[in-house]
């Protein structure tokens, strides 16, 4: 397996000094759904600032709005009111059809239940990206899907079907397949929910070690001992950040 250098702490303290500008910036974001003639308020006003290189935990109970917020970042849906800029593109004047290019060149997500086609072999699944946005030339997509099973340790997996694979392998398919279009950045919903703890630290080392090469990742996540393997925790409550925890401050 292809590994990056573990970084201390004092790495990721002269990192992130050193890439000052945010890559992601949320002002005051709101999203509210009338229900049953009532307006409920999924996110009251959050603010939110990511630096390049960080990997952020976002958590929360049940209906505090993890799952609302991730899918704001990643251009899957837009607030009521506010502003949500990745680097220099304010995402939430974007229509669908530029969203939707936007988001298939610089969003790389992974699902809990991973979301493999299984009937597509694992290299053709970490492929598929690479065809739909057209970002990669066709004679090196092979070659590129390889490598990054190479980097996530599997790349003896590649012509086998996702159901032949364990929880493990599975999910380290779906971040190489993430990872196909070279994204900016990550997001993971509850990647480590469906596996056993030792795996579950596995993934998260993996996230660590992405995060040191230079990808901002953010995490919807329950996992109660976090904060040994991220730059910051941010707890939602109701819809509102109620507190984060930034590590290197």
């Amino acid at each position: 397996m292809h590994s990056f250098e573990h970084p201390t702490r004092n790495d990721r303290e002269k990192k992130h000094s050193k890439n000052d500008k945010n890559l992601i910036r949320l002002t005051g974001v709101t999203k509210t759904h009338e229900v049953a003639g009532c307006t409920f308020h999924a996110l009251r006003e959050v603010d939110l600032q990511v630096k390049p290189g960080e990997f952020i935990a976002i958590t929360g109970k049940s209906g505090s709005g993890k799952s609302t917020l991730l899918n704001m970042l990643s251009g899957i849906d837009k607030p009521t009111s506010g502003e949500i800029w990745i680097g220099d593109t304010p995402i939430h004047t974007l229509d669908q059809d530029h969203l939707a290019k936007w988001r298939g060149r610089n969003v790389g997500v992974v699902f809990q239940f991973f979301q493999l086609l299984p009937t597509l072999t694992i290299l053709e699944n970490v492929m598929l990206p690479m065809d739909f946005c057209n970002t990669i030339p066709a004679r090196e997509r092979k070659e590129r899907a390889l490598h990054l099973l190479e980097q996530v340790g599997i790349t003896e997996q590649a012509d086998k079907l996702p159901a032949l694979l364990s929880g493990g392998e599975q999910q380290r398919s779906a971040i190489a397949r993430a990872l196909a279009n070279d994204p900016s950045l990550l997001m993971a919903d509850e990647p480590t929910g469906n596996l056993d703890s030792r795996t579950a630290e596995a993934i998260l080392h993996l996230f660590q070690e992405l995060a040191a090469s230079g990808k901002t990742i953010v995490m919807v996540t329950h996992e109660r001992d976090i904060t040994q393997w991220v730059s910051s925790v941010v707890k939602l409550a109701d819809g509102q950040v109620v507190n984060g925890s930034g590590l290197y401050d």
